[in-house]
């Protein structure tokens, strides 16, 4: 069994915001394998299916991205899954939008919902999909940029990002991680050199 995690923030004013690209690559995921993420549980909408002969359970936290690791935590311990068994999807400035990377472990990098998750799990080592949102503008405020939606030029490469990060996720459960990587990693374009987000906490 595996659990793929999209992180995001609940509510209607937070829909199609950059901060939500783990939601909106795990619809995606969730749609093509016709898994409704409707029941409410652990602090999370969850779905329930089969994806390629994997049993595997889609979980969109609800607890606001900064405590996305007690809704992850939970679902967890209920299903007495592994770290190794966790895929999580999530949004990163420090690559270009619609860019994808793909990792076996790693520390937030300034991800408040990663850090949390870190924090609850208590390891760093799960494999994450993240999902380039592109650097914040200067003198903008970072909560107020993560929380932007994208402009019409970005929205394409953004629903291609969607796709290819939910192939990307069936790719690490059926190839496995290192085949994942090689053929998902840098596809979109020349990364850009990685940066750490700011430690400052985004609520919403």
């Amino acid at each position: 069994m595996y659990i793929i995690a999209g992180l995001g923030n609940p509510g209607k004013e937070y829909d199609g915001s950059r901060h939500n690209v783990g939601f909106m690559t795990l619809d995606t995921l969730a749609d093509r394998y016709q898994i409704e993420i409707r029941e409410k549980a652990h602090k999370a909408l969850i779905g329930k299916g089969m994806i390629e002969g994997n049993k595997v359970i889609l979980v969109k936290p609800q607890t606001y991205m900064n405590l996305s690791g007690e809704s992850i935590r939970s679902v967890m311990d209920y299903y007495k899954t592994e770290p190794s068994e966790f895929i999580v999807i999530y949004d990163d400035i420090s690559l270009e939008p619609g860019q994808i990377r793909i990792r076996k472990k790693g520390s937030a990098g300034g991800h408040n919902g990663i850090k949390n998750i870190i924090a609850h799990l208590g390891t760093q080592e799960f494999p994450r999909i993240r999902i380039g949102v592109g650097e914040k503008p200067p003198r903008m405020d970072l909560a107020d940029y993560v929380l932007s939606r994208f402009p019409k030029e970005e929205k394409e490469e953004m629903e291609q990002a969607f796709r290819d990060g939910a192939a990307a996720a069936v790719s690490m459960m059926n190839e496995g991680i290192d085949t994942a990587m090689n053929r998902f990693n840098g596809s979109a374009r020349t990364p850009k050199k990685e940066t750490q987000r700011p430690e400052e906490q985004i609520k919403a």
